[in-house]
This record gives C-alpha cells, structure tokens and sequence, in this order.
C-alpha cells in the first residue's frame, strides 16, 4: 500500500511527520474516498530536505520547480502571495501516487498519535487538529468530513 511505502521511507530518512487529511480519518475510523497522503512536517530546512530525499527515492518529483532549500526560505511568501498550501509530489508514471506537505501548518502545532496498522506505527495527527484544519477550510468535502469527526469525538 502506498501510504506504508511513503511511511517506511519517512521513518527511515527520520522525517517527523503527521498524516493528516482522508488517510488520518481513515486511521481513526472514519472511512472516506482518498488517494492522495497528506502530511505536515515540522518546518525546518534539515526535515525538508529529508523529506524531499525520502520522497524522491520513491520516485515522487515535485509538481513545481522548487527545492527544498527554496520551500524553506520563502515558504511564507509561497503561502500569502502564491497561494501555495501544499507542496505536491506525484510518481508520473503512476500519478495515482500523490503525497502533499501542508506548508500551512507546523508539526510542533499537532498533537501526533502513532497508530498501529499491519504491524506498522503510523504518526497520525490528533482528531481534534484534524477537525481544526477541516474548520478553516471551505471545501464541500472538509464539511462532510467535519461531521463525521463531530460524530467520531462524542
């Protein structure tokens, strides 16, 4: 599975993450249609790097021109003047594999759960900073899902 894959390789490069967006619901229970993994990072140059590292040996290539170094350094002027929310990797040659970094958030901000699936510890973010993220964002999808975490957190 491609989550345990891009999992595996972030372990090993020791890239301190948080899964969150349709993989984390998934991950406490709460089923909903997703292919791409979302994570957050803690937003330092050495994890950045680690991270691209990571993802580029599993054959992921960033969507934009951008490097690590260049997310770092200008990071905030991506988000406020861009709009760029997420820094997005995609395997072309299966580009049904898609990991997207949240650069709006900071792992130091997430309360992370590890939660054990097939033998294999997953750093999840907390149903609470999901719900959270899903509340600041207007798409019809983060409604529904807003819901259910409601449902989920009674």
């Amino acid at each position: 599975m491609f989550l345990f894959e891009v999992v595996r390789y972030l372990d090993k490069a020791k890239v301190k993450y948080a899964i969150v967006g349709g993989y984390a619901l998934a991950l406490h229970g709460i089923v909903r249609a997703t292919i791409d993994v979302d994570l957050v990072i803690q937003t330092s140059k050495p994890q950045l790097n680690a991270l691209e590292k990571a993802l580029k040996s599993i054959h992921l290539t960033s969507r934009i021109p951008v490097v690590a170094d260049e997310i770092f350094e200008f990071r905030e002027e991506y988000i406020k003047i861009k709009n760029l929310i997420a820094w997005s990797f995609v395997d072309y040659s299966d580009p049904s594999r898609v990991v997207d970094v949240l650069l709006t958030e900071n792992l130091k901000s997430l309360k992370v759960q590890k939660i054990t699936v097939s033998g294999q510890k997953i750093s999840v973010a907390s149903l609470n900073d999901l719900l959270r993220m899903k509340l600041s964002s207007s798409r019809p999808k983060d409604l529904l899902d807003i819901e259910s975490i409601k449902v989920k957190l009674k």
